[in-house]
């Protein structure tokens, strides 16, 4: 049974000398072989870099092995040559500068050092570094000098993630993942989801927006940036893109078509049932930079004779369908708005009371040829959380509301502007 140290760092024996049984150099410790069967991947194997090339010795003929050399209890003669094979899982070579989806923090880290030491009496792979502190050790190993060593030591603490919280090996590894159930992808914020699929090599993104539900999917498309966004629904099953498109509010549906290509945008809204591509085809036709091109087809209005209590009552009922509620809209019989009031002024209000007694009958609104910075700075002007789109009949369009605003004066990189299909 071979002795080792209780914990060691990869970058700290990599390139150490290793001795047979005579104490004879037969060449450098290149890398480790895994076997992914446990939770804590078990060496099986050293590539040993030799004069007459690459030597695997299986650790049970591993003496002794230190941050310093490793000594073997068999002489060189019965060392048996033998070579990589294509399912072999080598540490350095397929884990080290590999990706972990870290979705509990939102982000992307990289495997920069690898811990190695002792599990239930087998030798084998602990945990992957992720900080700086490990990087450095990677970079500078014996370099490093004891007064620089010291203040590294006190002043970055570790960032390892244990071997237990990520994702079986397999052999051709591309990234690694955290071992999170699916349903707490489904729990983060689309916007982190977004920057986590953002950060990843193209080829995976495919399959972790797959673990996605349908819902979630929905909520992240749109948070994707746009040259990702197409990359997503170009490759996905067409009537899975259909699906997560028609869970979109129509706007938000409409920014992501009109990235496409047209003959791509065009074949997905032919799949879409016919109202909601109606919806998306009418937004498409306006202007990006214009009130039409912000608002949203999902918004509800009300007869003036309805009382408060059911007014409230409506709301409760049909809110799912509908992206954002701010206010009342009163509209006339043909849909022109009447009067509007704040949520606020229909809870405070009697529950007999009709809306037409407690509206503001100064209804502010926007056509959808508006320009979008007029349209902002009007809602900023009259302290306004959502304005109507009218057209020229002066019937309701559309809704624009202060998150359409918020991304169009602070756009964060997944909401640049979108193109739109002729």
């Amino acid at each position: 049974m071979a002795y080792f140290l209780e914990e060691v760092f990869v970058s700290e024996v990599l390139e150490k000398p290793v001795l047979d049984a005579a104490g004879q150099e037969i060449g450098r410790v290149k890398d480790f072989i895994v076997s992914p069967a446990e939770i804590f991947p078990k060496v099986s194997s050293i590539v040993v870099k030799g004069r007459q090339g690459p030597v695997i010795i299986p650790w049970e003929q591993v003496a002794f092995f230190n941050k310093k050399f490793l000594s073997l209890n068999v002489p060189l003669k019965e060392i048996k040559a033998d070579e990589v094979h294509e399912t072999d899982i080598l540490i350095s070579r397929d884990i080290l500068d590999k990706q972990i989806v870290d979705v509990s923090g939102a982000k992307v880290v990289r495997v920069n050092d690898l811990k190695l030491g002792n599990v239930r009496g087998y030798f084998g792979l602990l945990a992957a570094d992720v900080g700086v502190r490990g990087l450095i050790r990677r970079l500078l190993g014996s370099r490093i000098k004891d007064h620089l060593g010291r203040i590294i030591h006190q002043r970055l603490p570790h960032q390892l993630i244990g071997w237990n919280y990520l994702a079986p090996l397999k052999p051709k590894v591309t990234r690694l993942t955290l071992s999170v159930p699916r349903r707490m992808l489904n729990k983060m914020h689309p916007a982190d989801l977004a920057a986590v699929i953002g950060q990843m090599p193209v080829r995976d993104r495919i399959e972790f927006y797959g673990a996605l539900d349908l819902a979630a999917a929905a909520e992240v498309l749109h948070e994707l940036e746009p040259t990702v966004q197409v990359e997503v629904l170009t490759r996905i099953d067409p009537e899975q893109a259909v699906d997560i498109l028609e869970l979109m509010p129509p706007d938000e549906a409409a920014d992501v078509l009109g990235d496409l290509p047209p003959p791509k945008a065009q074949k997905l809204m032919a799949l879409m049932k016919r109202e909601e591509a109606e919806e998306v085809k009418d937004l498409l036709a306006h202007t990006e930079d214009t009130a039409g091109g912000l608002m949203t087809t999902e918004f509800l209005t009300f007869s003036p004779d309805l009382t408060a209590e059911e007014t409230i009552e409506v709301i409760r009922r049909q809110s799912a369908e509908v992206e954002a509620i701010y206010y009342v809209y009163v509209v006339d019989p043909v849909g022109r708005p009447s009067g509007v009031l704040s949520l606020r002024e229909l809870i405070m209000a009697p529950p007999e009371t009709r809306l037409s007694e407690i509206m503001n009958t100064r209804v502010k609104t926007v056509t959808p040829e508006t320009d979008q910075m007029q349209v902002a700075a009007l809602m900023s002007k009259y302290n306004l959380l959502a304005i109507p789109v009218v057209g020229r009949d002066q019937t309701m369009l559309g809704v624009i509301t202060i998150d359409d605003i918020m991304d169009l004066l602070v756009p964060p990189a997944s909401k640049t502007k979108h193109r739109r299909l002729k």
